[in-house]
């Protein structure tokens, strides 16, 4: 029989695996965070990506700030669901909800656990120079990503993929994994492995202070750091233009030749030094202004060799 699922998520990321699961499984709520301010002038409510392809299903949607409240902690135990699936949910969830299904709560996270627990592990996995990283699903205990593992698909990172395709990359595969754990759950066939411990790595929330660039730094981290960062929330540079400071996002970058005192400008194709090595941004965004490719920028903005980049 088709499980009753309560499905938990947020964001873009979540989607396809809410709607996959709704194609062979009863979802008998989904849990998202709460709508908060956006549009153009952040006055309008917006409802999460998850909270509207609930509705788009006619599945009832919950939105508590937490789960301190009994009141919400006994109404999740009512549903009488056979499990709670995890996606980005962005809510730590106590044991009276872990427990509060038939099977618990299995969690869809996108890393090789245990590398790169926590918040952040698409961005991290590539800020680190890793050529590898993927899709796993794992039964949720008290820990921070710590529970053992009940199926992985590991996914390539190609030298120039960015944050942002492999954010679209991993959330496919993950709604396949997750279709598969939970066929297997209803089979009573899903094993579960203890993670080890050995290689645990915390995969920080990304802080605004750490998106400059840091030309002092190799070419291959500046590499790494841009394309970790793109196109959210972008790795940035200040240029004078027109005797003004202007923040540039660099969205694309490659690695070029070159060598000088890092932050130079070594040529018209704005190849830029670092401390061993060089980079060349290949697609850009002023502030308020829309992406653009570097032929492009540097028609509107053209950039001397010898300028030194802020």
């Amino acid at each position: 029989m088709p499980l009753r699922i309560i499905f938990m998520g947020t964001p873009e990321f979540s989607v396809p695996t809410l709607v996959a699961l709704a194609a062979g499984h009863e979802i008998v709520a989904v849990y998202t965070q709460p709508p908060r301010p956006g549009g153009r002038r952040g006055l309008d409510l917006q409802k999460s990506p998850v909270h509207q392809a609930a509705e788009l299903l006619g599945v009832p949607v919950l939105t508590p700030l937490n789960f301190k409240n009994a009141a919400d902690r006994e109404a999740f135990r009512k549903f009488n669901a056979d499990v709670a699936v995890v996606v980005a949910y962005g809510l730590l969830l106590p044991e009276e909800i872990l427990s509060g299904t038939r099977h618990g709560c299995y969690n869809g996270h996108a890393s090789l656990l245990p590398r790169w627990r926590g918040a952040a592990p698409i961005q991290r996995a590539i800020m680190a120079g890793d050529h590898e990283t993927g899709m796993m699903v794992m039964k949720m205990d008290k820990g921070l990503d710590t529970g053992p593992v009940a199926l992985t698909k590991a996914v390539v990172i190609g030298e120039t993929m960015t944050a942002g395709e492999l954010h679209d990359k991993l959330m496919q595969v993950g709604a396949t994994l997750m279709k598969e754990a939970m066929a297997k759950l209803e089979a009573g066939d899903l094993p579960l492995t203890p993670q080890p411990e050995v290689g645990a790595v915390y995969a920080a929330k990304i802080s605004k202070a750490e998106t400059r660039i840091d030309f002092t730094k190799p070419a291959s981290e500046v590499h790494n750091h841009i394309r970790g960062l793109s196109p959210f929330p972008g790795a940035w540079f200040e240029l004078t233009i027109g005797g003004k400071l202007e923040r540039i996002k660099v969205l694309h970058s490659e690695k070029a030749k070159g060598t000088g005192a890092p932050g130079t400008v070594l040529d018209e194709a704005l190849t830029i030094a670092c401390g061993d090595g060089a980079v060349r941004p290949t697609r850009l965004q002023k502030a308020g202004g829309k992406p653009l490719e570097v032929a492009e920028f540097l028609r509107g903005t053209p950039v001397a060799a010898g300028t030194r980049i802020a």
